[in-house]
């Protein structure tokens, strides 16, 4: 299973956004120019990231983004079911579009459910804390060497 690049950019900013607890509020175009994406396509996540309340948003000088609630509260499995727009993995999945002959014979479908199920379980089990425990000061000294131009190791 892959996710889409939406959910791999939510997981990215939900990311940045932990680091940076208690140093402060963060922009767009901040966590734009630290992963060299796109900025307008961060905006659209980012508004939805808010609808979800994943994160705060706060306009005007001083403003920006930031976690609506503790890092350790917010679980994997949970920003991807909330930022993937469906989950059908092959055509069966969905009755509406399905058109596959095999269908009524088939037990492809149930054996990829399962693994769906056990993968999205697995993420259930880690939270934002979990992706980034430990990497405080690591993430520090990236964002020191970026704002000074100095290439990453």
């Amino acid at each position: 299973m892959q996710l889409t690049r939406y959910s791999d950019y939510a997981l990215r900013i939900l990311m940045y956004l932990s680091m940076k607890e208690g140093e402060g509020a963060a922009t767009i175009s901040e966590i734009a120019s630290f992963y060299g994406i796109s900025r307008n396509h961060l905006v659209k996540i980012v508004h939805r990231l808010g609808q979800l309340g994943f994160i705060t948003t706060t306009r005007g000088k001083g403003g920006g983004l930031k976690l609506a609630r503790a890092a350790a509260q917010i679980g994997i499995g949970e920003v991807v079911r909330q930022t993937e727009a469906n989950f059908d993995i092959v055509e069966c999945f969905n009755v509406q579009t399905n058109a596959c002959r095999l269908t009524p014979i088939c037990h492809l479908k149930g054996m990829l459910m399962a693994a769906q199920t056990q993968f999205l379980g697995e993420l259930d089990t880690y939270t934002l804390a979990d992706a980034i425990a430990g990497r405080h000061r690591g993430f520090m000294s990236l964002l020191e060497r970026i704002r000074l131009g100095v290439p990453a190791p």
